[in-house]
Formats: C-alpha cells, sequence, structure tokens
C-alpha cells in the first residue's frame, strides 16, 4: 500500500532533520523545498494543509498558474532553466531563482528587476562535473565573470546551486558536494563577499548534501511519489 502524501512528507521531514543534527545543524536551518512541478493545485493543496509553505517550480506556465491560485503566504522558488523572454514574468512571482547559469541572464534579470522596482535573490548554477547535457557556469567560467557578476546593482548573489551526475549510490554524488562547497569558499575568498547559500540535494541524495554543507534542498519524489500516491 502507498503511503499517504502526509505520511511521505512527514518522513521526509524527519529525514532531513537526522541529516541536519549530523552536520551540526537544526532542521530550521535547512531550506525544505517541495518540487511540485507537474503536481496539480489540489494535490500542492494538500502538502500545504500538512503545514508547508516552501514550493520549487521548474516551469514558467506553471508558475503563472499556481502562484495567483494559492496563499499569498506561501514561498516560490524557481528551479528551472529560465528563458531571457520569460525573466519577466517570473520575478514578480518568486522568492528565489536557483538556476542562474549565464552572464548574459544574470544581466537580463538585472535590467528587468530595475524595470520592476524589484532586487531579486539569485544564486549562480554551478555545472561542476562539465555535463553537456546541464546548463550552468563551469568552474572555470565562474572565476572568469564573477567581476562582473558582481557589479550588477540589482539582483543580490546569495550563493551556489549543483545538480550533480546522478548515480542510485548517494555516496558516490558525496564528492561533488564537497567539490561545490569549495568552490563557494573560494569564491568568497575571492571576492569578499559571503554567499551563504547552497542549493544541493534531491530526493536520491540529499541527506549526504546536507551532511556536506547544503542549506536548501529541494525534493520532489520523496514526498509525492511518481504520480501516484494515497490521499489522505
Amino acid at each position: 500500500m502507498m503511503p499517504s502524501l502526509g505520511d511521505s512528507y512527514q518522513k521526509t521531514k524527519s529525514q532531513i532533520e537526522i541529516a541536519a543534527k549530523k552536520a551540526g545543524k537544526t532542521f530550521s536551518e535547512i531550506e525544505f523545498i517541495a518540487v511540485s512541478k507537474t503536481w496539480p493545485i489540489e494535490v500542492i493543496s494538500e502538502l500545504v494543509d500538512c503545514g508547508h509553505k516552501v514550493f520549487g517550480e521548474n516551469k514558467v506556465q506553471e508558475i503563472e498558474t499556481k502562484v495567483p491560485n494559492m496563499s499569498s503566504s506561501l514561498e516560490w522558488h524557481f528551479i528551472g532553466h529560465l528563458q531571457r523572454n520569460k525573466v519577466r514574468k517570473v520575478l514578480p512571482l518568486v522568492n528565489m531563482i536557483h538556476s542562474v547559469d549565464s552572464l548574459q541572464i544574470a544581466k537580463r534579470i538585472n535590467d528587468v528587476a530595475s524595470d520592476l522596482g524589484l532586487f531579486p535573490k539569485i544564486l549562480l548554477q554551478v555545472n561542476n562535473a562539465d555535463e553537456a547535457s546541464k546548463n550552468g557556469f563551469t568552474k572555470k567560467g565562474i572565476f572568469e565573470v564573477i567581476d562582473e557578476l558582481l557589479e550588477l546593482d540589482r539582483v543580490e548573489i546569495e550563493g551556489l546551486m549543483v545538480i550533480p551526475p546522478f548515480d542510485p549510490d548517494p555516496e558516490k554524488v558525496r564528492p561533488h558536494f564537497i567539490d561545490v562547497r569549495n568552490l563557494r569558499d573560494e569564491l568568497e575568498e575571492i571576492s569578499g563577499i559571503k554567499l551563504p547559500h547552497l542549493s544541493m540535494g534531491m530526493s536520491n541524495d540529499f541527506e549526504v548534501a546536507i551532511e556536506e554543507g547544503a542549506t536548501s534542498v529541494r525534493v520532489g519524489s520523496s514526498i509525492f511519489g511518481k504520480r501516484s500516491y494515497k490521499k489522505k
């Protein structure tokens, strides 16, 4: 029998709490983002009824539909690839963009934010494994543009995000999380600014990510399942 959404949610919360404790942190120090992409409002509302308020989406169309039709007390994060022509639609609707993957898109966000009177919080997406199938700054590339990024006057660069190569064994993913944490530390040292946030870890590996310094985890299938669950 499939667990209810509420049961899956509570189990995931417990796993985050245990991993946070191992890392010397508390549950409240880890931002728990429920990745609600493809799930309809009625399912997300069930999770809201469980007390959850922070959600992640990777499609602009879904953000546009869900945000105006749900409680204004909820927090929304954009975690997918963002196209230049979609920036103006996204900025007023989200609390943070995790997936800023080039200097060009950062500049576009900065320009639109100036037009709209906003100061958006962003994370720089790192492709530390140099995977051709993924977007993001290479480790070399981010050092080449960090000065230009820091000159942008509207965006608030909060840290880094990574989607490491998938492996069913979370321990084999651990080195990527360590690598990105070390990259963040290097960037802080050369830039002199704080980058407090590391968005690392998804359903398969979030516990290891937390142990290695993640401040945000993006968890979907561990909560919602594979589009089939038993209502409470």
